[in-house]
């Protein structure tokens, strides 16, 4: 009886594995949850969905056969992939390494807070180390006392109680704060001011002046004439002086990028037109902000104005709008990389921390050896130097336990000892606290670097990365590099299949791609007072690109009804760049194209023939079969 039972188990299990398995390739099982994973992840919109799973069960497998012969070669142990997937796999851990519905609360949050820019005015005063109980108090009243006239409406700095500054910090967004400011400013009506603060060195007040939309992301280049605050009149006047001869110089048609070589003093952006990192609300002091987002549109310049730095004079190149939707996969990336760098995360790491704690089954050791180790602690926290860290006990002892591995005492010791000997990192924390971040960070060390035993989700994204790999090094080795190498087996397909390879309705033009489109206007307008597409891009070297070939009509900026030598419009491109044509010569559909003209097509049809011998072969060698009912199941779910 007890056979009977325990071979009928086994058949059930059996066919609810096989059940489970929806392909085959030579020995390896593909299981139903794996292909789904692909499936949904890289689906376009399907009419029928029968014939979608289907066509992409086919491309699957001859996704799996070869990365299976790439397996074969050796292509999963190469140096190149164990460094490539080491990068990767630290890109991608901190996305697994927290709360994730913790980080999602965050980063809705962010995501709604960016759509604003508040303007802030700041009030505070010191308190300093070391004061008495009575001088405290006595700052608690004045920031109080400045709390209700603030409420009661007055403004005038003379107004407020001595000894309270008042700091006008203009805009700031999300991030641009830490983030319990930016949680006591989001949470003000305009005009609102907050209850008083106390920081470690200050107590604080915030008043919310202003709202407006999110400013977006700017980009400009600047004109710096350097005037430091500590320089002499002589040098400040000067500066001023230039400031303003260079300024009527540029309204007088000079170029930018010339003047910015001859006259900025910024060293850093001389050498590429003074442009400078993309930035956003907060990022620079409101002396320059101000004064640069009041440009109206791209190309334009602002007068020369004054900061702490000397004078300058901008150049808006472009703005791109914060996304209105916070759903937006690009806000949601920009986003969650600030996130993962941002202290809001700690608690919830701590928390997390706790979590892998018990899911690693990580068990400390005795209470006898961790007693030793608070003492041990303890005794470096009094008086490092008077510790023999070198020639200790502990040093060998077990002080944690995982599954796969242990922890000695001398990481114990040497992360007391480092944090004893960092002053920034030492918050004179006990023995005790030392040991609970101790556990925590050990725990987190090593639910990372086993991160795939216990994430599925990672565990397939690595997958997906040294499979791809491989994919594109055996593609590359067997059908790519061999095909566009192949002149004479190139010439020969050509040959064989000329009238495939006919013009749609296309043209000669001169195709010019600029940097920003007030680059593109100033090309175009040179172009048509007669000077040389090459002389503009050889005196434009890093603004300007062109290229003078036949392209189909659908292929380029098309002008209806245009006739040679006219231009087409100034196409603005999505990055701030912008391109144009001077059409030269058109050309009706249907000519043959040589074979020089269609190499590109020849070359991509080519590889697909070499691609389809080397899978028949490949299902040959590995064959290939399909669970009928797994994939019904998937069919009509």
């Amino acid at each position: 009886m007890k056979l009977y039972s325990f071979l009928a188990f086994w058949i059930l299990l059996t066919h609810h594995l096989s059940a489970q398995t929806l392909i085959t390739v030579g020995k390896q099982a593909i299981g139903k949850d794996e292909f789904l994973r692909a499936y949904n992840k890289n689906r376009s919109a399907e009419t029928d969905r029968s014939q979608s799973v289907r066509d992409y069960v086919e491309l699957y497998a001859n996704f799996k056969l070869k990365v299976l012969e790439a397996r074969s070669q050796g292509l999963d142990t190469t140096e190149q992939l164990k460094a490539d997937l080491e990068n990767f796999r630290r890109q991608v851990e901190e996305n697994y390494l927290h709360d994730a519905a913790t980080f999602e609360q965050l980063l809705k949050q962010a995501a709604e807070r960016s759509q604003q820019d508040l303007h802030l005015i700041r009030y505070s005063i010191p308190v300093e180390d070391g004061l008495s109980p009575a001088d405290t108090l006595s700052r608690y009243q004045t920031i109080k006392q400045a709390y209700e006239l603030l409420v009661s409406g007055i403004q005038a700095p003379n107004e407020l109680p001595a000894g309270v500054r008042k700091t006008d910090m203009g805009f700031v967004t999300v991030f641009t704060l830490p983030y319990v400011y930016e949680n006591i400013v989001y949470g003000l009506s305009e005009g609102a001011v907050s209850a008083p603060y106390r920081a470690p060195k200050a107590w604080h007040l915030f008043q919310l002046v202003a709202k407006r939309p999110s400013a977006g992301k700017w980009k400009v280049a600047q004109l710096l004439f350097s005037a430091p605050a500590d320089a002499d009149d002589k040098t400040k006047d000067r500066a001023a002086s230039l400031a303003d001869s260079v300024y009527r110089l540029l309204i007088n048609g000079a170029d930018f990028s010339a003047l910015v070589k001859t006259y900025s003093d910024d060293k850093l952006t001389y050498l590429n037109g003074g442009e400078l990192p993309e930035f956003g609300t907060g990022k620079y002091d409101p002396s320059f902000e101000q004064p640069v987002m009041a440009i109206s549109m791209d190309g334009g310049y602002s007068r020369p104005f004054k900061t702490a730095f000397g004078w300058h004079i901008i150049k808006r190149i472009s703005v791109t709008p914060t996304p209105a939707s916070t759903s937006d996969e690009g806000l949601r990336f920009d986003l969650k990389q600030k996130l993962l760098q941002d202290n809001r995360l700690v608690p919830a790491r701590d928390r997390f921390a706790n979590e892998v704690i018990t899911r690693i089954g990580m068990k400390p050791a005795a209470a006898s050896v961790r007693a030793a180790c608070i003492r041990m602690a303890d005794s470096i926290l009094k008086d490092p130097a008077s510790v023999n860290l070198l020639d200790h006990q502990l040093n060998n002892t077990k002080v944690l336990t995982f599954k796969k591995g242990a922890i000695k005492g001398a990481d114990w010791i040497r992360f007391v000892s480092d944090i004893r000997s960092n002053p920034e990192s030492y918050n004179n924390e006990s023995a005790n606290q030392l040991w609970d971040q101790f556990l925590r960070r050990k725990a987190m060390d090593y639910y990372r670097s086993h991160l795939e035993d216990y994430n599925t989700e990672f565990a397939a994204q690595l997958q997906e990365f040294i499979e791809g790999n491989m994919l594109f090094d055996i593609m590359e080795r067997t059908i790519w590099s061999v095909a566009a190498s192949d002149t004479a087996a190139l010439r020969t397909y050509y040959n064989a299949h000329r009238e495939q390879y006919r013009w749609d309705a296309s043209a000669d033009v001169i195709l010019m791609n600029a940097i920003s489109e007030s680059s593109a206007s100033d090309a175009m307008r040179a172009m048509k007072s007669g000077k040389h597409w090459m002389t503009i891009i050889e005196q434009k070297q890093g603004e300007i690109q062109g290229d003078s070939s036949r392209f189909e009509l659908t292929q380029i900026v098309e002008t209806p009804n245009a006739n040679p030598g006219d231009f087409s419009a100034i196409q603005k491109n999505v990055d701030g760049t912008a391109s144009f044509v001077q059409y030269i010569r058109f050309y009706p559909k249907g000519d043959i194209r040589g074979f020089d003209d269609a190499r590109g097509l020849v070359i991509n049809d080519y590889q697909g023939e070499l691609e389809k011998t080397w899978v028949a072969a490949l299902r040959k060698k590995y064959p290939v079969k399909v669970q009928q009912s797994v994939l019904q199941s998937i069919i009509q779910p």
